[in-house]
This record gives C-alpha cells, structure tokens and sequence, in this order.
C-alpha cells in the first residue's frame, strides 16, 4: 500500500482532500492521524491537521501481491488474470507463462496448495468468505476429464469382477468428480474411506445387482445353447488376426452390458 500525506485546517477536510484526488469515497480507503489540529481562544487554528492515506488493497490486488512475492523468490515470470464476480464471491485465476508444470506439480499438488494459500490470504480479512480457484494450461478441466475416463473404466472392472476397487489418496474436488461421475451408475456405488490427506475413494457392486459377467471374471453365457466346446470356425478380423466365435460371442456381451 502506497501512503499520501495531507493536511488541512482540520483532519475531516484534510481526508475530504485526500478522497477528491484519489476520486474514491470514504469506505475505499484507509487513514491515519499524524498531527491533530491545534487552537487557541476564539477558535484561531494556529497549527493544521496532518494525516495520511491510502487506498484500500481490493481482494485482487491482495492476490496479485502475494502471488508475485511467491514468483519472485522461485524466479519465475508470470502473467496473472484475475476475475472476482462480488455477488457469488468467487475469485477466479489464471496463471500462465513458462514452465508452468513446477506449478502444477505431481497430480496438481502444488497447484492445489498455492490456492489454498491464496485463499488464506484473500480471506484473512474478508467480510464472506471468498472461494478461490487457481488454474494454469486448462489443468483443472484436463484433470476433470482424466478422472472421469478413470472412474468409468474401474466402475467396469468392479462390474466384470466383483470386486471392490481403491483408488489412490485424492483431494476432496477430484473425490467429488469419481462420486458424481458413477453416481447414476446402476451397477456400482461409490464411497469415501480413511482420513485426510490419505481419504480415498472406493467403488463397490450394488448388492444384489446383475451385472451380466460371473464372479471370476468370465462372461455370462447361454450354456443350453453354447456349450464349453459349441465353437464355430475362426474367422479373420480387420487385422488379418484369428478369432473364434466365443470370443466374439464374449465382445458382444460386453457392449450391451455397458450400454
């Protein structure tokens, strides 16, 4: 923050100076008294109000300010956008520049914890609470999107297998992104276990579900009418590659099932 000095006959038209050349009001700014007016008999001001004053940081300026003090000491160059929508009290950021994979980090840890920072600091003396996302490269939305491929290829392995799946220790967000990706899934449920920051999330068969494949992996069948040895002659795929009929048969089970 930048400070001014003014003075006037007495400290309110001292700040009502300072207001007319900053052109702001009284609520965006920030003063103190150096040096009360002084008088003597019949009201004679013999010695003038000294104040000084400065504008109030906005909650962008609060971010900007500290996420340059963070890219000077790792000697980084980089180019911050700032948008804060006041009715939602959402701040929105966007980092881009060189190397910007230190910022993310492994998994977006580091991306994560410097917006939890931001967040401390944007906070501190905030009236409502503002909530704070921080982003480089489009990273959050390609996360989203991996989690979401992840969470559907596992919730297929718990359907073909029977068995629960656990995925590895994630962040509340990203276990908010497993839950709502499965969550109108039919076959499977999703679930939370442990403490942070080890909290996981686990996929589990509905009880009582039929998902079409056998416990152990292999696909339901038809055996009345397609024994173990009811083969019919191979036949050459696209890829000039042998296949026989069962295993046809066992493709075909698996499209409708997801379907």
């Amino acid at each position: 923050m930048e400070w001014k000095e003014f003075s006037a006959k007495t400290v309110n038209e001292a700040l009502t100076n300072a207001l007319i050349e900053f052109g702001t009001t009284s609520d965006k700014v920030e003063y103190e008294v150096i040096e009360k007016e002084s008088s003597k008999m019949f009201g004679l001001v013999t010695k003038p109000a000294r104040i000084r004053v400065c504008l109030k940081m906005t909650y962008e300026d609060i971010a900007v300010d500290f996420l340059n003090k963070v890219f000077n000491a790792m000697n980084m160059v980089v180019t911050i956008q700032i948008v804060y929508q006041e009715e939602e009290h959402l701040m929105t950021i966007d980092l881009s520049g060189e190397e910007m994979g230190i910022l993310i980090g492994k998994r977006g840890i580091t991306l994560d914890s410097l917006q939890y920072l931001v967040s401390l600091v944007v906070n501190r003396n905030a009236e409502n609470y503002i909530k704070v996302k921080l982003d480089t490269e489009n990273y959050r939305e390609r996360r989203k999107e991996t989690l979401e491929n992840l969470a559907k290829n596992l919730a297929h392995k718990v359907k073909r297998t029977h068995r629960p799946v656990y995925l590895e220790p994630m962040n509340p967000y990203e276990r908010r992104v497993i839950h709502s990706t499965l969550q109108k899934d039919k076959y499977v449920e999703t679930h939370s276990e442990g403490e942070e920051p080890y909290r996981k999330v686990v996929i589990t068969l509905k009880a009582g579900v039929d998902t079409g494949y056998e416990r152990r992996g292999k696909y339901t069948r038809n055996r009345s009418s397609y024994g173990r040895n009811n083969y019919r002659k191979p036949y050459r795929n696209d890829y000039g590659k042998r296949e026989n009929d069962r295993e046809s048969y066992d493709e075909e089970n698996v499209s409708s099932v997801e379907e």
